[in-house]
């Protein structure tokens, strides 16, 4: 095999875990394996569950539609903090560059969010995400769309009394800020963390959960490991985001739910706990915020 083709073969299957946990982050839409055979190689190393997450309309219902289908799959519907903004200023193209603003936008990302709202009420949809703010996408002008349709999936997520399920990207003051001024659900999940130590113990004293992803076995990522080590262990959760954010030692591989043993081995070597303790609290945590 070349060198280039080992860069982007999956990787091996690492070994099993000795006690059973959820993926509680994962988009099946957007990896090439199917369905079944995701569930399937997962489940051999102990990933017995995994929540799927909508990021857009489409996304979401095929969300809703595959948790339907799948008892060990639940879902999560939003609109991501790029797509509201994508929305509102009539880009077909991308989440990435801003327009000026087309007539009737506000009244099609209403109409959209109306759309998760119908989701979010369906009983295998467990979550309302991925949603939030992200500031290093989206430039300036699409703070003000983020923020509106951050507000109503937060709305959302009370009336279902669904756990919030947050993206954050460079825009922490802001997040913590509107779940302030909005009154925080009863559950609150950031996806992905990526606050440091002192944000952990912000979320910590609020009851917020907190999800890590591959990117905490990154060299370059001692903050998240510092928030791993501070974080109570009754609010982490673990997560692969995949395709992306593949752990070391197969960064720039495909991602997948049966590499989260890599991950879950990586946190607990941070919380200098052992492997199956880590796994009986995130997958009770998992359990408690999804409501399964």
């Amino acid at each position: 095999m070349s060198p280039k083709n080992e860069k982007i073969a999956a990787p091996p299957a690492p070994e099993p875990l000795r006690v059973p946990v959820a993926d509680s982050h994962t988009h099946l839409d957007m990896q090439e394996r199917t369905v079944e055979e995701a569930l399937a190689k997962a489940a051999a190393v102990g990933v017995t569950t995994l929540i799927q997450v909508g990021c857009d309309l489409k996304g979401s219902q095929w969300a809703a539609e595959t948790a339907a289908l799948h008892a060990n799959v639940w879902a999560t519907v939003a609109l991501h903090p790029n797509e509201a903004p994508r929305i509102v200023h009539g880009d077909p193209d991308g989440w990435s560059r801003q327009g000026a603003r087309t007539p009737g936008g506000d009244t099609a990302l209403d109409d959209a969010l109306d759309r998760i709202a119908a989701l979010a009420a369906l009983p295998q949809v467990r979550g309302v995400g991925e949603t939030g703010l992200d500031y290093f996408r989206t430039g300036p002008e699409g703070v003000e769309a983020q923020q509106y349709s951050f507000r109503r999936h937060i709305a959302i997520a009370k009336e279902h009394g669904k756990a919030l399920v947050i993206h954050d990207r460079e825009a922490h003051a802001d997040v913590l800020r509107i779940l302030d001024e909005e009154g925080a659900p009863g559950t609150v999940l950031f996806h992905c963390y990526s606050g440091d130590a002192a944000m952990a113990r912000v979320c910590a004293d609020k009851g917020y959960y907190m999800s890590f992803a591959g990117n905490v076995t990154y060299k370059s990522a001692q903050e998240l490991r510092d928030a791993v080590a501070v974080a109570p262990l009754e609010l982490l959760l673990l997560e692969t985001d995949a395709p992306f954010l593949t752990p070391v030692p197969y960064r720039g591989r495909p991602n997948a739910p049966y590499l989260i043993p890599v991950t879950l081995r990586a946190m607990a070597a941070v919380k200098q706990l052992p492997e199956d303790d880590l796994a009986r609290a995130v997958g009770a945590n998992t359990a408690r915020v999804f409501g399964y």
